[in-house]
């Protein structure tokens, strides 16, 4: 039988030579917190590209100085990031993987020095500061840097965006009522709740029109907060919006006690890909390749999002190709090692 895991996906005008996702994971690591691209980090993704991964997304990268979650975070919020950043989309391609990046803005989880924002001025908890309540006005300028964002991941190769809507970042603050107490149009109903993301979302659109991903946190985890069926609903939303997958994970926003186990947030993402009809990717605690395949052949979800199993083993896509008693094409510099 033919393994899912290794079959092609397409998706406006980009085809995924497979179904493996390196999913963003934070690296921290602008030493000099100007959020340029190092060489670390071409070696990082790189070398994830050589081990056949079929879509690398970056780490969250801020899309203004304010919404870095800590000062080493990678940014684009200038032109001056984007010579870094296609030197990197050029070396992922190089080495046969498509090249994604997600763009973030932390919000009230911003671990800055300098003043935060959020929807409302709720601090995460007593480890955090006090974020400052968004003007309008702010709200407008954040949409604006999003745009500008896009253009600029535009600019620097990059085959798919990723929206980060999720982990407690700015975006989720809006979505969630847990974080989000505000009485003007963006806040109260999950209508007005969603009318951020809405408004980013037809900014981004404005710039490009390649594959457009959102990840977002499927339960909050609390009796106050949102669920899947929330989601289901917003992804349907979604979808109208032009999104192509939702990267499915789960809480964050608030501090919350959650049990974890293999494959503990796939239910997520089958939920909202039968319920709102529109692709999504499975996330976390996903190790093997059995574990992989089953969530394909079930129809649970579209694509595979590896996060910490890539840091442990960035030859995963083989070692997974082995335990399904596949082959996969490996670089021809590893052919002498690639089959033992």
């Amino acid at each position: 039988m033919e393994t899912k895991l290794f079959s092609p996906y397409e998706m406006k005008g980009l085809t995924l030579k497979n179904r493996i996702v390196m999913a963003p994971m934070c690296m921290y690591s602008c030493e000099k917190e100007d959020g340029i691209v190092t060489d670390w980090h071409v070696a990082h993704y790189t070398s994830r590209a050589v081990g056949q991964v079929g879509l690398i997304i970056l780490e969250a990268t801020a899309v203004t100085p304010q919404g870095r979650i800590s000062h080493q975070d990678l940014g684009i919020w200038s032109d001056e990031h984007v010579a870094g950043l296609t030197r990197l989309t050029e070396q992922i391609k190089q080495n046969g993987a498509a090249a994604g990046i997600q763009l973030a803005h932390a919000g009230r989880k911003a671990a800055l020095r300098d003043e935060i924002i959020a929807p409302s001025a709720l601090a995460f908890d007593e480890n955090y500061k006090e974020p400052k309540a968004m003007t309008v006005e702010e709200i407008k300028e954040t949409v604006e840097a999003f745009k500008l964002a896009a253009e600029r991941a535009k600019s620097a190769g990059f085959d798919v965006i990723e929206i980060h809507a999720a982990h407690g970042y700015l975006i989720n603050q809006f979505l969630s009522p847990l974080t989000n107490k505000r009485e003007d149009e963006y806040g109260g109903s999950p209508e007005n709740r969603f009318r951020f993301l809405q408004e980013v979302l037809d900014a981004v659109k404005t710039k490009w029109d390649g594959p457009l991903f959102v990840r977002v946190s499927a339960s909050d985890y609390h009796d106050d907060g949102l669920t899947v069926e929330d989601y289901v609903t917003m992804g349907a939303w979604m979808k109208d919006l032009g999104v192509h997958l939702i990267d499915v994970s789960s809480g964050a926003v608030v501090p919350a006690r959650i049990k974890v186990y293999p494959g503990y947030q796939v239910k997520l993402a089958e939920k909202i890909k039968h319920g709102a009809d529109v692709a999504t990717g499975a996330v976390g605690l996903i190790t093997t390749g059995i574990q992989a395949e089953e969530i394909l052949q079930n129809d649970r979800a579209d694509l595979i999002f590896i996060a910490r199993e890539l840091l442990r083993d960035p030859y995963w896509p083989r070692t997974a190709a082995k335990e399904l008693g596949t082959s996969i094409e490996p670089p021809k510099q590893y052919s002498r090692g690639w089959l033992f």
